[in-house]
């Protein structure tokens, strides 16, 4: 989110263009009927709108095609796009990414990129002051096949549930969840159902307000990466952790400033290398003092009014 959505500016339109009701909603107090789909809308919002700028979150979404629909005043088409997967970004001006590695692969795709970052959310801010945590541990993210590597790093951590407070919100994939029903018992889909251990400290996904309370209440929050991450790390949950106050403990990777080892977080080398990595900072209370290092480091470094100077810069 960009500082002029966060700051109600009069000049700037935000909508999730897959909310069917918040679209059709739209729709509705514009008179345009309910046979309209959710591609016609978002057209219909940017004419409305006079855009100069389009900036796209989901290029997987609104791909080429979508950007060959867009009106005349349209000036500038941008893409965010920090995932692997082939996308046809041909229409697109730029696409926007903080991984060099990523880029990489849209370039030799075909499309032009660019250098932007994500950036400290303000909301956080009042949740980084509390520094009384119930949960010892924390982890959000996704469960999948995708992520055999971090079911190893996962399951190294739960083994510490015997003396500390584990918690670990899942978004389990599909296959994941039928992997643990009887039927997933043997078969090709048992290498995605989760360890005992992991089953044990999961409860629900939680996203938007609920996660950002959830890093409020950890002390040590865990970033793993996904298998075809690259060696780029900075992800958003990076971002957000350190934006909430709780220690980053992160895989070795190509971090950017200012994310360093044992100032603003802590790195791990191998997935058996965490469960110690954690006891020490949890245990000499370190944990705390980098914790509040980080927060200082990411809302100075990456404010939101840095990165709109820098989309500016772009556009």
């Amino acid at each position: 989110m960009l500082l002029p959505i966060l700051a109600h500016a009069p000049e700037a339109f935000f909508t999730n263009g897959d909310d069917e009701r918040l679209q059709r909603a739209w729709a509705r107090e514009k008179g345009l009927g309910d046979d309209k789909s959710l591609s016609d809308i978002l057209l219909a919002q940017i004419e409305d709108h006079r855009t100069d700028v389009f900036y796209n979150l989901d290029p997987f979404r609104y791909g080429a095609d979508f950007v060959r629909r867009l009106p005349g005043h349209v000036k500038r088409k941008f893409a965010w796009r920090a995932a692997p997967g082939r996308v046809d970004f041909s229409g697109y001006d730029l696409v926007l990414c903080n991984f060099a590695s990523m880029r990489r692969i849209w370039e030799e795709q075909g499309a032009k990129t660019a250098h932007f970052s994500p950036a400290h959310d303000p909301e956080l801010d009042a949740i980084a002051e509390n520094r009384n945590r119930d949960i010892d541990v924390l982890f959000i993210g996704g469960y999948s096949r995708h992520h055999q590597r971090r079911r190893h790093i996962l399951e190294a951590v739960a083994g510490l549930a015997d003396h500390r407070e584990i918690v670990f919100h899942l978004d389990l994939s599909r296959y994941t969840s039928l992997a643990e029903t009887p039927l997933g018992w043997f078969g090709p889909l048992n290498a995605v159902r989760r360890p005992r251990a992991i089953r044990k400290v999961s409860v629900a996904p939680v996203f938007g307000r609920a996660m950002y309370a959830s890093l409020g209440r950890a002390k040590v929050v865990i970033n793993a990466s996904i298998d075809m991450a690259g060696p780029d790390r900075g992800n958003m949950r990076c971002f957000e952790t350190m934006g909430a106050g709780a220690l980053l403990v992160s895989d070795a990777g190509n971090y950017p400033e200012p994310m360093r080892n044992g100032e603003t977080m802590v790195i791990y080398d191998r997935p058996e290398d965490i469960s110690k990595t954690i006891e020490r900072r949890l245990n000499d209370a370190t944990w705390d003092a980098i914790g509040q290092a980080g927060n200082r480091a990411i809302r100075e470094e990456y404010s939101k009014g840095r990165q709109f100077e820098r989309f500016l810069e772009l556009v």
